[in-house]
């Protein structure tokens, strides 16, 4: 093999996985010691380049498909460029059999009836990214796809026996379950899913129907932590592989995520502006975090000029990152600079115990995707609010409501978690944070099933069926 335009590191430690191993998900040393042991993909500024254009109508997959690690890896083993685009395009084939339709590029520009109701000016307003008509009605199945190139090249490379293919595992409590039903269906990979008590008896059945072992969890008073994810890490250890939107089991779950923020890039070139802002939900992380290194590496490739400042949104309910924000936050200067920042990270990331660790007692909110008892992906979303200039909103039950409420009549049939990073918007209009005439990025990135009616396993609606 020759060696690839991207690499993998551990931003806690240092670690490299071995270049042979066809499962490098998690950092070698993860388990050791008291460290945030997560791998990030970095991408080669001499060797890559931002794609040009939008991807249209093409795969998201296909047209970003050089920013990738799955390609990086798949080319230095002697997979053309060509072939790899065959292979994302096959895989989105056999997605849209199961979903009807496959990864496509969704939508991102100035929402004139939010703008206006908000009190924007001409110059400003809410650039929407709307997620709900994605795969399984929610930006979940970007993460989950993007995983399932590298479990493809890893077989295409003959790193693995496919005849021998260990299962696939999830704790999810809704959209990420959903969306990993239907890609590992597509890919003809078994799964189970670890979800909790309350999980929507709607998702539930379309796990059933596509396939899915579901596994329902207990939350006992003598563990801490979300017990799916605690049931997880078992079957991780006996043996599963991560397919999961946790970053700390799977750190190449991410950058299936920047795909989103790819898009946003793309759609801003074209139209020749940029975001000031940018507002977004966070439950375990993996979402802030990619739309964070998306922008990043946007930027640092040439394609704009800088990044907007990155917010964060959770609840009353549950707000681990923003306790550890405010950690970090508190022993960095009011001027800290870059180094200071990364100085300041890397000393969290050597202690995670005393910067994340589980939300005492069990997390409560109707945003329920985003009640993670930890940020899985905490270093990076804090680094990127942080870097530039951004902070963690937490947000009332009232606000989110609210903004559940004005989404649904500005025409979006998104639920109440994919409409919070509106409900933080909401904070920060409130707060006189942000101008009139800034521009500022918001994802609805879930469908709202119950007012959709029930759903077929593809993710798509059934009014009527319930």
């Amino acid at each position: 093999m020759s060696s690839p335009a991207s690499r993998l590191v551990c931003w806690g430690c240092g670690g490299v996985p071995d270049p042979r191993d066809p499962y490098p998900f998690r950092c070698p040393r993860a388990g050791a010691g008291d460290v945030d042991h997560v791998l990030v993909r970095l991408l080669d500024p001499e060797r890559v380049r931002f794609p040009e254009g939008t991807a249209g109508a093409t795969s998201p997959f296909v047209h970003y498909r050089r920013l990738l690690h799955s390609h990086h890896r798949a080319t230095a083993g002697g997979v053309s460029d060509d072939e790899f685009a065959e292979l994302a395009g096959r895989l989105d084939d056999a997605v849209a059999r199961v979903a009807g339709s496959g990864f496509r590029a969704t939508p991102f520009g100035r929402d004139d009836m939010l703008s206006d109701r908000l009190g924007f000016s001409a110059a400003g307003g809410v650039w929407l990214k709307d997620e709900t008509g994605n795969v399984a009605g929610s930006h979940k199945g970007r993460h989950l796809m993007g995983v399932l190139l590298h479990l493809e090249v890893a077989e295409r490379l003959g790193l693995v026996d496919p005849g021998h293919r260990p299962d696939l595992a999830i704790a999810s409590c809704g959209n990420a379950a959903l969306a990993a039903a239907v890609v590992a269906r597509a890919a003809g990979r078994r799964l189970r899913v670890f979800v909790p008590v309350d999980a929507d008896p709607v998702v539930l059945d379309g796990l059933r129907d596509l396939g899915a072992d579901v596994v329902t969890c207990v939350r006992t008073p003598d563990t801490d932590g979300d017990p799916a994810y605690l049931r997880l890490r078992a079957a991780l250890a006996a043996g599963a592989l991560p397919f999961t939107c946790q970053g700390s089991e799977n750190g190449l779950v991410i950058e299936g995520g920047q795909t989103l923020g790819y898009e946003m890039a793309s759609d801003l070139r074209a139209a020749g502006t940029d975001l000031d802002h940018l507002v977004v939900q966070v439950g375990g992380g993996a979402l802030a975090s990619a739309c964070i290194q998306a922008f990043d590496e946007a930027v640092g490739l040439g394609d704009l000029d800088h990044g907007p400042r990155v917010h964060t949104v959770q609840t009353t309910g549950g707000h681990p990152l923003e306790r550890a924000y405010a950690r970090v936050r508190a022993g960095l200067s009011a001027s800290a600079g870059r180094p200071e920042i990364d100085d300041a990270l890397h000393a969290a990331a050597r202690h995670r115990s005393a910067f994340m660790w589980p939300w005492e007692g069990e997390p409560r909110s109707i945003a329920t995707g985003i009640l993670d008892d930890e940020t899985y992906d905490w270093r990076a979303v804090v680094g990127g609010m942080l870097a530039t200039g951004g902070r963690p909103l937490v947000v009332t039950e009232e606000r989110l409501s609210e903004a559940h409420e004005l989404g649904r009549a500005a025409g979006y049939p998104v639920d109440p978690t994919g409409a919070s990073g509106l409900a933080g918007l909401l904070d920060l209009i409130a707060d006189g944070d942000v101008d009139p005439d800034a521009r500022v990025g918001v994802l609805f990135t879930g469908l709202d099933r119950s007012a959709a009616g029930s759903m077929d396993p593809s993710g798509r609606s059934c009014p009527g069926a319930r």
